[in-house]
């Protein structure tokens, strides 16, 4: 079946038409320009017609797949996306039919998260897996979880939120805004350790002191640690220790023939996969985790895909 996938950012939308062997063609994409609410849902429905209208005659889509950034109400079909104002219980898939009065196709959403793992399980890194694991690290922390050829939900959609792991006691107050595991291993955390690191360490005369403690961030704990910077070094070697520690605890947890990573930091940290799984061998379950690879992500747009595998996955 041939489908619609939009895959919804903090910053754009963007929009392509599948066919179901996994081509992709009309791609087109739009930039939200801090837009919020009904506005982003506008824009929605616009990149939609423009897929639509460049399909030949007598084309048409069987099915709406969206990723949004965010957590899907299964029980509702509202969503939240808090890296967009106004859609903290968001009626998208209504707006959408309301702004498509004539398109009668059905409409799936789901987190990206989700989106991701799918995307790999139909082209990607998880094709042939029934149990896979996708770790998204970009500003922040989230899981893609596919068990028994199923994405899990939990009782309230908002399973996979990772970055709330507690992999370090005692409890900081800077744990409050987005967890423990977040607030080392993140994009954001990985700025803010190094940031850290400069305040406390008056001896360090390297490259990030000559750059305001503000405005420094993961893309310099990146550029300057393959030159052996200490501040770059000590922030991704504690990363590295998180990032074992929490796919160990998946491992033992969810027996996964895969754990897949991806997102913005890898990336950069995709050298780092070998290490992390050195580090996750110490912690988890011994048998699991010699049953389970540690591979980086093999698809572009993975939340276009799976928001298009999605559809077919439902159809079927």
């Amino acid at each position: 079946m041939s489908v619609i996938a939009l895959d919804i950012g903090g910053t754009k939308i963007a929009g392509a038409f599948f066919e179901p062997d996994g081509s992709m063609s009309r791609y087109c994409k739009r930039l939200l320009e801090h837009r919020s609410g009904d506005r982003v849902g506008d824009l929605a429905v616009e990149v939609i017609r423009e897929v639509l209208s460049a399909l030949p005659a007598g084309v048409e889509a069987e099915g709406i797949g969206v990723c949004i950034p965010g957590i899907v109400y299964s029980k509702t079909e509202r969503v939240w996306a808090p890296n967009i104002p106004g859609w903290d219980n968001y009626p998208l898939a209504d707006h959408i039919r309301k702004g498509l009065p004539e398109l009668s196709a059905p409409i799936h959403i789901e987190s990206d998260r989700s989106c991701h793992i799918l995307g790999e399980v139909w082209k990607g890194a998880a094709r042939g897996c029934d149990n896979a694991v996708f770790m998204a690290v970009g500003t922040g922390i989230g899981v893609g979880i596919l068990i028994d050829g199923k994405l899990l939900h939990g009782q309230s959609d908002i399973i996979g939120a990772a970055g709330w792991m507690a992999l370090h006691p005692p409890y900081l107050s800077d744990y409050d805004a987005c967890g423990c595991f977040e607030s080392y291993a993140s994009g954001h955390g990985l700025g803010v350790q190094a940031r850290k690191i400069l305040q406390e360490d008056a001896a360090y005369n390297g490259p990030m002191r000559h750059k305001k403690i503000e405005e420094i961030s993961a893309y310099d704990v990146f550029e300057h640690y393959p030159s052996g910077d200490s501040v770059a070094v000590a922030v991704l070697g504690r990363a590295i220790e998180f990032w074992g520690m929490a796919s160990a605890n998946l491992v033992s947890l969810l027996n996964p023939q895969k754990v897949i990573w991806g997102g913005g930091i890898f990336g950069p940290a995709l050298p780092f996969i070998d290490d992390i799984y050195r580090e996750a061998l110490r912690w988890a379950q011994p048998i699991s985790i010699r049953q389970t690879q540690f591979v980086a992500s093999q698809v572009e747009e993975a939340g276009l895909l799976g928001a298009a595998y999605l559809v077919i996955r439902n159809k079927s």
